[in-house]
Parts: structure tokens; sequence; C-alpha cells
């Protein structure tokens, strides 16, 4: 359903032109690395399976190189920008670049963190190159805030993909994993090059797809409680369950008994559970 010229995307020369002109300089605070590359981010859009009657959510858009991508293939696009210049400048460089599509993309000025509305239709698909140091807080906070988002791509620091992908008895496996499995499920959706980027990052990264489970884990625990659970087990990951959870029971005998009665092992450490299985234990906290 293009309607685009094929010249509509940013190349390495519109990135850093846009940028000195905005006098624009990338960030290591808030971990920004544009993406100069229009065959990767046609690759990102189309990995992220947007279609024609989607409303893609962005965060993080910078100059606009996967926000124009996006407009290209979904119906609408509303982008989530911090920066102050960028977020000033973005309306203009989509309506310069691709005038038949302008009245199909909105701007939110905001810290995504404290996002908790977007104009226009719900959401249904989430695509975006998070910032380093904020993707795993920020990806957890649209998947909850935004439940109708049925659809997630997101682009991130190498090992922080193989974190979010990563199963039980996973070494990497942990807080993120977990947590992101509540929500949908989670696999790694391929590598990005450093030279895609500028300035180029110092790290790999990597795509991760996360597809909103059909149903919710089945638990009469909330969300709150099962995370607490989380946190308390992966804080002391060396530990064994029945000690690492002390604290959150009350003392070892009272964790113990919680595992008990949850079908889990005192003797297992968190790295070996599913979000099922930390969902139980919630279940089951004295008290």
């Amino acid at each position: 359903m293009s309607t685009t010229e094929p010249d509509a995307l940013l190349t390495p020369a519109d990135v850093r032109e846009l940028a000195a002109a905005l006098g624009v300089r990338p960030t290591k605070q808030r971990g920004q690395n544009f993406v100069i590359d229009a065959n990767t981010v046609r690759r990102i859009v189309r990995t992220a399976e947007v279609r024609p009657d989607d409303v893609a959510v962005e965060v993080g858009p910078g100059l606009g190189s996967l926000t124009l991508a996006l407009l290209e293939a979904a119906d609408r696009v509303v982008a989530v920008e911090i920066d102050d210049v960028l977020a000033a400048a973005l309306p203009a460089t989509i309506q310069a670049r691709m005038p038949a599509r302008a009245d199909r993309f909105a701007l939110v000025h905001s810290d995504a963190m404290l996002v908790k509305e977007l104009p226009g239709p719900a959401p249904t698909a989430l695509v975006a190159n998070l910032p380093y140091n904020v993707a795993v807080p920020v990806l957890l906070h649209m998947l909850d805030r935004f439940p109708s988002i049925e659809r997630t791509l997101v682009m991130v620091q190498a090992e922080v993909a193989d974190r979010l992908a990563a199963k039980p008895g996973n070494k990497v496996y942990g807080v993120p994993s977990v947590k992101a499995n509540w929500y949908a499920d989670v696999k790694r959706a391929g590598s990005i090059g450093r030279n895609v980027f500028w300035p180029a990052p110092n790290v790999d990264s990597g795509l991760v797809s996360l597809v909103r489970r059909a149903a919710p884990v089945v638990t009469t625990a909330s969300k709150a409680e099962v995370f607490a659970v989380v946190d308390a087990a992966f804080a002391q990951r060396r530990k064994t369950l029945r000690a690492a959870l002390s604290g959150w029971a009350g003392s070892p005998a009272a964790a113990e008994a919680a595992l008990v009665a949850a079908g889990v092992s005192p003797q297992a450490r968190g790295e070996a559970l599913t979000v099922e299985e930390f969902a139980a234990i919630a279940e089951h906290r004295p008290g």
C-alpha cells in the first residue's frame, strides 16, 4: 500500500545533514545511536511483520529513519521522543519526505516511562530501536500499559537481546527474561551489525520479537506479587530459592513451605524456573 517515493528513506548523508542542521550530536547519556541504513530499517519493519492495518508505536525515533519505514508499511505511526530538539524536528522531516502519509503520523514529546496514553486508535505493534540504557524498563512499561500491542520487535544491545529471549536453565536467564515472558512469547529475531549506526556503537545489537500471549499466565496472584518473587529470587541468584526467598517469605522455613506448596524444590535456583512456577510460588506466600 506504499504511496511513497523510493528515496523517501534517510541515507547516511541525509542523517548527518539533518543532525548538523539541528546541531544534534548523539549522546551517550541517552544511549543514542542513529540508524543510517535504509535496508536495515526496511528489514526491521519486515521482521516485525507490520501490516497495512497496524497502528505502530515507536519509542526513540531520533531523526526518523525507522519512522519513515514504518509509515510505508503501517496504517498509522505514533512516535514517542524525549529529546526536545529531535521531537520538534521530526514532524517536519515526515512532512518533507512523505507528505502523502504525514496525516498518519503523531508525535508524543515525552519520556516513554511516563506515557500513560497515546493519541488516536490503540497501538497494535511496537517497533523501536531502544536506547541501550533504558531498553528493558521501557519495553516492560509499554507492554504493561498498552495491552492492545500484539507484536513487538525491538532492537537492543546484543547481550540484552540474549537475556530477554533466554529460557529457563540458560546462564543469562534472569529478571528481564521472566518478566518479558509474563506478557509475551519471546525470541531472538536476528542480529544487526555496528556499521548501520551513527555513531557506530562499540557493542553488537540484536532484534527481539515478542508476541503477546494469547492467554495470560493463569494465577490468582497479581503481577506485582509474581514480580516480587522474581526480583527476590534473582537478587541472590547463586543461592537456593529457600535462602533467596527467605526475606520475601519471612524466614527460610516459611520460604521452604511456600516452595513445597507450589511444587518447586527448595534447593532449586531462580534460573531454573518458568514464569508459571514463579506465579505458583507467589500464590503461596505466607501471611
